[in-house]
């Protein structure tokens, strides 16, 4: 059964609109909040439909994430009891709160600890909210917080803009050729993570 292949065309289609870069820049934003779709889901195709403008498509992307991750941030530390059963309904209370009691355990550690810790989850395929969420009601410093976002969310990005513009055509043609086999490697990637978490927390 295909299930990528079909999203990545209908993104291409959603790539070449007029308004792709504003649709790219809310996906961006709103990811780091609440919503479910990471932003490379638009991000792949833009680049592959139009390669020199990928770094200017990775960095707008970088950008509003950082912008959601500050309101997602400030939203964990100020309305997550107000938010929790909303969190519950749609299954992602488990996963935040595994990714508190792991940012728990590594600022105990070292105050540098929780840095690394985000800088990873930034880079895996899981869900941006979770750690800004998770970092807010935690109260990660600051400024460790959004370095390590930046670091995290722009590695993605901008990886996937190198790689892309670097490879041209070719690139576009193996991404289309293997999308199915990437989908279900990211899908694997991504339950291995909350796994992960989950051993984390429980070990703390």
């Amino acid at each position: 059964m295909k299930l990528f292949a079909p999203l990545y065309d209908r993104a291409i289609g959603w790539a070449s609109h007029p308004h792709a870069e504003r649709y790219l820049a809310a996906l961006s934003f709103l990811e780091a909040i609440i919503f479910p779709v990471m932003p490379e889901v638009m991000l792949a195709p833009m680049c592959v439909a139009q390669p020199r403008r990928a770094f200017r498509y990775a960095a707008l992307s970088l950008s509003f994430s950082m912008i959601g991750a500050v309101v997602g941030y400030y939203l964990g530390h100020y309305a997550f009891e107000a938010v929790k059963p909303f969190f519950a309904s749609i299954g992602l209370l488990p996963k935040i709160e595994s990714a508190i009691s792991a940012m728990q355990a590594r600022m105990a550690q070292s105050p540098w600890g929780v840095f690394w810790l985000l800088v990873g989850g930034g880079f895996a395929p899981i869900p941006m909210k979770i750690f800004t969420w998770a970092s807010g009601i935690v109260g990660v410093p600051m400024l460790q917080y959004l370095l390590a976002m930046a670091l995290g969310r722009g590695k993605r990005v901008f990886l996937l803009a190198i790689v892309i513009r670097a490879g041209g055509e070719r690139a576009a043609a193996a991404l289309r050729r293997y999308i199915e086999p990437i989908g279900w490697a990211a899908m694997l990637l991504l339950v291995a993570a909350i796994g992960w978490l989950a051993w984390s927390a429980h070990g703390a």
